[in-house]
């Protein structure tokens, strides 16, 4: 994955290689520095370098493994817990078992509880549940 400076320092290339080539007596506009910059950052125009520049790097994903302490949302409750197993399933997906640090209440309906301590579930690479509720949230939802 490539990934570039941020906006302001992409500005200031441009304007250092501006001032260069007024200095050398070619003059240049801000705008055809701009361009000038996306070209050398291998992409076609300076709308398309500020576009990639502007999505903030992906953050490295927390490993999971057995034992790592792990955070999230279970039926769109939130939660911190353990991973008691993990294991590898055909699709990309995985089954993973947590145990909460404090236990969940997986009802909504004000006059019922129903407290759970720990979940399985299948998780996919982003560690999202394939499995959604009736109103489309998904099951599990870790903080990867």
């Amino acid at each position: 994955m490539t990934t570039y400076p941020g906006i302001e320092e992409l500005k200031a290339q441009a304007k250092r290689l501006r001032q260069a080539m007024n200095d050398r007596g070619a003059a240049l506009t801000h705008s055809a520095a701009l361009e000038m910059i996306a070209r050398q950052h291998g992409v076609r125009d300076w709308n398309t370098l500020a576009a990639l520049a502007a999505k903030p790097n992906a953050p490295a994903k927390t490993p999971l493994f057995v034992g790592a302490a792990i955070g999230g949302r279970y039926l769109n409750q939130p939660f911190t817990g353990e991973i008691l197993s993990l294991s590898a399933l055909t699709g990309g997906l995985r089954r993973i078992t947590i145990h909460f640090d404090k236990a969940v209440d997986v009802v909504t309906f004000e006059s019922f509880s129903a407290f759970r301590r720990r979940v399985s579930a299948q998780i996919d690479a982003d560690g999202v549940s394939p499995r959604k509720t009736s109103n489309g949230v998904p099951h599990l939802v870790l903080d990867l």
